[in-house]
């Protein structure tokens, strides 16, 4: 089964969940679109120890920390839908998208798109802050009106019980996981929480 971890926008926490779901499956990892330095694959080889996950290329490695239409434009490159291919493994596979849900590749398609195209459940990040109730429940909207199938919600940042329960009621997706601030983010972090996440995963 291949996951595409997805957000309500920018810095939400897709990296540091996207190395909690490889480790607590064991799976692969893909960055199909990377803007900027130091880049997330990096990041995630650093906090993952187990030794079963591999690490395939991005397919577009971008270096100004942009929209990845900008960032590739800048270059004076261009993104097309048909330059994403599965890589080969028969691993899970996790992916790890760019921004939120509606961040442009082009002129014509989204991040998202590349979870519709490679038939990835969506794993949606949602970090708790004021206006992020509309904007989760947009995200979620524009989910649902597209069909694209989500395995749950982690919520990620202070518990507010209150936007939680809206959120929830409101989606009717499962809760795999409530990340608190986290001062600390290190390779035994992240196994614990990956072991956090594997109690509702198959719930």
């Amino acid at each position: 089964m291949n996951y595409f971890v997805s957000a309500i926008g920018t810095d939400s926490g897709k990296t540091l969940v996207s190395a909690i779901l490889v480790e607590a499956l064991k799976a692969d990892y893909w960055k199909p679109v990377q803007a900027g330095e130091p880049g997330d694959t990096e990041t995630v080889q650093q906090l993952v120890s187990n030794n079963i996950t591999k690490f395939h290329p991005e397919t577009h490695r971008l270096k100004l920390p942009a929209s990845p239409h900008a960032a590739a434009k800048y270059e004076h490159k261009a993104i097309s839908m048909i330059d994403f291919q599965l890589p080969d493994t028969q691993n899970e596979l996790v992916i790890e998208g760019a921004g939120g849900v509606l961040v442009p590749l082009n002129d014509q398609d989204y991040v998202i798109d590349i979870a519709q195209q490679i038939k990835a459940e969506v794993v949606l990040v949602a970090n708790l802050y004021l206006g992020s109730i509309n904007h989760t429940l947009l995200t979620i909207a524009y989910l649902k009106s597209k069909n694209i199938p989500v395995k749950g919600l982690i919520f990620n940042g202070d518990s507010n019980p209150e936007s939680e329960d809206i959120i929830i009621q409101k989606s009717g997706y499962k809760v795999l996981l409530h990340l608190p601030k986290l001062s600390l983010i290190n390779e035994n972090i992240i196994k614990y929480w990956a072991d956090e996440l594997i109690l509702n995963w198959y719930a």
